[in-house]
């Protein structure tokens, strides 16, 4: 077969066609897939017996050297942030959708003007539009990073977000940061001292143009049941027999909204507040005159449920730095096979007619 390299405007007929594609057949007939593929893997339909196969022999070897242009970046697919023809079911606007549980370390201050590392757990989301397939979720993860090397507060939280909606072309958005806060805790009597672990998460979100900073913390206590205590002595009083009143190991799951332009509430001061409110937290470090100790702190605070709630309301409401706030409090008993469970909120902010069915489920301290 001649070929006139010399004449580019020249249409090849239909019997040079017909004699190129012999060739190529005859050639790919001959050799291995492997060099198939090399040259271009839909050669390989054009074996015989291979007219109809819908998977072309393709290249196995990675390649190390082949480098992503701006080009070829442009043709490949993209179909999360396809049009709106994509969108399958409602074409309605989804209020949240990011990503949830990527770790990294974080640099947060504390009160005492030390900084302190953590494994935080970050969840980012923005609003989607209805007329929008979706987001790009890895862009989420790179504008968090960008901030990521900065000792953390509200205000790179704020700088995050903006970055968020910016990068996103969102309206909406939310970050919450999640973690374990280790704050060192005296034991009652014995002078022994201990860290205890506070599971505490930060959450800034914008909605309708307004921004709100929240701080959720699981504070764990120790809950003596008034009733059991008073019905306990009357055994003592009446009948010279010797009882115990029930207690329970219990978690309260804070969350209060902060002030806008109010001073900081460090973690370290919601710790003290929840302290000061029901100050039967568990303990650490303890020896027998620590236990002696901490069974007559619990006589001396016997609480319900309702109780607890209304002693955590009365602190947050006496703080300026707090608005809006809610306390879940969940008594684990000892008595019953259930738990006795109370919600109190304040303001608009965490006013909700429905709960998660496993809300309560998910209020369980693992030592």
């Amino acid at each position: 077969m001649n070929i006139q390299t010399g004449e580019p405007e020249r249409t090849l007929t239909h019997a040079e066609a017909a004699e190129a594609l012999a060739l190529l057949r005859h050639w790919a007939g001959q050799v291995s897939e492997e060099e198939v593929a090399a040259l271009d893997p839909l050669v390989s339909r054009l074996v015989p017996g291979r007219e109809l196969s819908n998977y072309p022999a393709l290249a196995r070897a990675y390649p190390e050297e082949f480098e992503v242009d701006e080009t070829y970046k442009a043709s490949m697919p993209d179909l999360q942030n396809g049009p709106s023809s994509l969108i399958k079911g409602a074409k309605r606007a989804i209020q949240h959708v990011g990503i949830s549980n990527f770790r990294l370390p974080i640099r947060f201050h504390r009160r005492d003007g030390d900084d302190l590392t953590l494994e935080t757990s970050v969840t980012g989301t923005v609003s989607l539009e209805a007329e929008k397939k979706g987001i790009n979720m890895s862009r989420i993860m790179r504008t968090f990073y960008k901030h990521a090397e900065k000792t953390f507060s509200f205000e790179v939280i704020d700088a995050a977000l903006d970055a968020y909606k910016t990068d996103l072309e969102s309206f909406d958005a939310r970050i919450m940061m999640r973690t374990s806060f280790p704050m060192k805790v005296d034991s009652l009597r014995s002078g022994l001292s201990g860290y205890q672990y506070y599971d505490i998460a930060l959450e800034l979100i914008e909605a309708d143009g307004v921004r709100k900073k929240i701080v959720h913390l699981d504070y764990v206590y120790s809950s003596t049941c008034p009733c059991s205590l008073e019905l306990s002595e009357h055994a003592r009083q009446f009948r010279g027999q010797l009882a115990t009143p029930h207690s329970q190991r219990s978690v309260a799951r804070v969350s209060v909204e902060m002030a806008q332009d109010a001073d900081i509430l460090w973690f370290e001061d919601l710790i003290d507040m929840c302290r000061a409110a029901v100050p039967t937290e568990t303990q650490v470090m303890v020896k027998r005159e620590d236990e002696q100790a901490f069974a007559e702190l619990n006589a001396a605070n016997p609480i319900f449920v309702e109780d607890a709630a209304r002693l955590f309301a009365e602190t947050f409401q006496a703080d300026k730095r707090i608005t809006d706030y809610r306390v879940i409090a969940s008594h684990q008993e000892s008595l019953h096979s259930h738990d006795a469970v109370s919600v109190l909120t304040e303001g608009s902010t965490f006013d909700a007619e429905s709960l998660d069915p496993r809300l309560f489920a998910t209020l369980f301290h693992v030592g």
